[in-house]
């Protein structure tokens, strides 16, 4: 099945989200990928883990059956997320300390996370899949 991806920042966060929590119970798995922002000159994020991780994401959730929902929240330069007030480090619904960070959102809550250190591992991604 194809993956639906919606994309947001900071700024457009909150409608987005609103728009994803909405059309969650469409799908049968819905994802949240906090990523940092893309460098202009390069095209790449600023997060070598982040680079690593993607592409192995994609993968795993565009081979999953059923409808994935995956909402893309950019979180912005290196600069503003080492910020600690940062609002999405900030916001209780996330507790985000890392970047990329894989959420599993279900019912209005986090059914599953892979942070920083383990979001790029196919193993731990197919067991948040497989989560039911």
């Amino acid at each position: 099945m194809p993956m639906k991806v919606l994309e947001a920042t900071v700024a457009t966060f909150d409608g987005v989200f609103q728009q994803f929590t909405n059309e969650a119970a469409n799908n049968k798995a819905n994802f949240i990928l906090f990523y940092a922002d893309k460098e202009p000159s390069t095209n790449l994020s600023w997060c070598p883990d982040c680079v690593r991780a993607e592409p192995v994401i994609y993968k795993k959730l565009e081979e999953a059956p059923g409808n994935v929902a995956l909402l893309k929240a950019y979180v912005g330069d290196r600069p503003s997320w080492r910020n600690p007030q940062h609002p999405l480090r900030v916001d209780p619904r996330f507790k985000l300390t890392g970047v990329p960070t894989l959420i599993r959102w279900e019912n209005g809550s986090i059914k599953g996370r892979l942070e920083d250190h383990e979001a790029h591992l196919e193993k731990k991604i197919d067991t948040l899949l497989s989560e039911d």
